[in-house]
């Protein structure tokens, strides 16, 4: 089994809704993103892929979150209206990390490719992780 990874970030804000606490107010972190991807084999070259071309679709799908309110996006918007189902995403670390996995599940068994698991980094010294 191969295992690659790439780290980039991006920029954001967000507030915990229902959190008692700092982090219920509006504020931002440069989040670090680190992708793992796993492959039984290797194509013609001897890679699983192009570290390159791993990163480039990351940030297509980091691009939707950077310098955004994370809040205001409608994966994670909270949705009070009574006649409405309320969203239940709020922009933790996990749901966000969950949130770039189930965006690049598909374009990398495009690729032929496991997406492994994608951890977040809300700073240096915590990350949530998700994987299926």
């Amino acid at each position: 089994m191969y295992k690659l990874k790439i780290i980039t970030n991006f920029s954001a804000a967000h507030f915990l809704r229902g959190y008692k606490g700092k982090c219920e107010n509006l504020h931002g972190h440069n989040w670090r993103v680190e992708v793992s991807v796993t492959s039984l084999g290797l194509n013609s070259l001897g890679m699983v892929r192009d570290f390159s071309d791993l990163k480039k679709l990351t940030n297509k799908v980091l691009n939707e979150l950077d310098h955004q309110n994370l809040n205001e996006l409608s994966y994670f918007s909270s949705n009070e209206q009574p006649s409405l189902v309320p969203v239940s995403h709020n922009p933790s670390s996990e749901e966000i990390a969950r949130y770039i996995f189930e965006k690049l599940k598909p374009k990398m068994a495009d690729e032929g490719c496991l997406l492994n698991e994608v951890a977040v980094w809300e700073t240096e010294t915590a990350c949530a992780i998700y994987s299926e």
